[in-house]
């Protein structure tokens, strides 16, 4: 899938951003055959998870995809023309004031409060026909959806949804990347104690972790997000999911450095041996999370170069002393085959989410596929 790393990647940019769209795909197809209970929605906010919103929708749509979630009605508004005929969906919900948009582009909001459902129902009645809508039940997350009070409320009445079309009800999974976590069936328990007392509508469960839970979280649609670019949805296993993402970091310098002198900021580093050290035009302005420093490691034709010192706003350094054949002009593979956003995400104590959608604007991005 990958061209070699070691000099062989010619471009202006400090670094490279390569974005694989026919592997999204390929993690589409797989979660869906994960799922024969229902369609696979693709979730892509956040710039589909940082790697591009449109290019990724494109491609999905055109595997077969149609249904697509974004958190922002903006994210929604900048991809439903690419889009016309799937299913667009506004996690966040529905923000006063913004009803003619959704009206008016086919937009669905999903509603997570009772003033949503009561400002959705007025629009519908204002026009005069139905309008759909997801509705969000909270069961256990404590962010948005309908809270128990208002869950009670709502299926004590039932007129409050009248001009409403809903599409599914949803709720959402809080550790589903933990199988045995106890969680995840208390929740299964209250989204099912809720549908009992709502309206009959298809219903949506399972995350990307939720869909390796087992046939007990099946249900209407899935929402996946993170296992579509890559991340891990089962961890502690082996990845399930095609890597989808690799970024190669020019060497813009190497130096030779004595025993005892210090590297970057602070001197955080210092060489107990003369060391070579390759610096590479990325750091955290470009996502390349300070977190990292002093820890983790880049690769070199498939070998490790521990990374040393701070990262700084735009520079990242690597020790190179036991690649003596690395020089200036080669690429490091920061994220890879070899060193895969969860690996990354450990270094810098986070998670792959963050990793992927933290990837600044400064890399040459380069799409394969599509």
């Amino acid at each position: 899938m990958w061209e070699g790393v070691g000099g062989g990647v010619a471009h202006t940019a400090a670094a490279r951003l390569e974005i694989d769209l026919d592997a999204i795909a390929a993690n589409w197809r797989l979660l869906r055959d994960r799922h024969p209970s229902g369609p696979v929605a693709g979730v892509v906010k956040a710039d589909a998870y940082g790697l591009g919103a449109r290019e990724v929708v494109a491609r999905l749509h055109r595997e077969g995809c149609r249904h697509f979630f974004v958190a922002h009605l903006g994210e929604a508004l900048a991809i439903r023309a690419l889009v016309p005929d799937a299913m667009l969906a506004v996690l966040n919900g529905l923000i006063p004031g913004t009803e003619a948009d959704y009206v008016a582009t086919g937009i669905l909001p999903v509603l997570g409060s009772l003033a949503e459902i009561d400002a959705w129902a007025t629009e519908a009645r204002r026009l005069g026909r139905l309008l759909p809508a997801l509705l969000h039940v909270d069961t256990g997350m404590s962010r948005l959806g309908l809270d128990p009070r208002e869950l009670a409320t709502l299926q004590a009445d039932h007129a409050r949804l009248d001009g409403i079309a809903l599409r599914y009800v949803m709720t959402h999974l809080v550790s589903s990347e933990i199988p045995d976590a106890p969680m995840n069936q208390r929740q299964r328990r209250r989204f099912a104690a809720a549908r009992a007392g709502l309206p009959p509508a298809p219903s949506s469960l399972a995350n990307s972790s939720g869909i390796f839970l087992g046939e007990a979280f099946a249900s209407d649609l899935a929402r996946p997000g993170a296992a579509l670019y890559g991340i891990n949805p089962t961890p502690g296993r082996p990845n399930p999911m095609h890597p989808v993402v690799r970024l190669l970091a020019r060497v813009l310098q190497v130096r030779d450095i004595p025993a005892g002198e210090t590297v970057g900021y602070n001197g955080t580093w210092r060489a107990e041996r003369p060391s070579r050290i390759a610096t590479v035009g990325v750091g955290y302005a470009d996502g390349w999370h300070r977190a990292q420093s002093g820890r983790g490691a880049a690769f070199f034709d498939g070998k490790p170069v521990p990374l040393v010192g701070r990262v700084s706003m735009d520079l990242t350094t690597y020790d190179v002393t036991a690649r003596p054949e690395i020089g200036v002009g080669d690429h490091l593979e920061l994220i890879g085959p070899s060193v895969p956003p969860d690996t990354v995400a450990e270094a810098a104590g986070t998670n792959g989410y963050e990793v992927l959608t933290s990837l600044g604007r400064r890399f040459a991005r380069v799409y394969r596929g599509g």
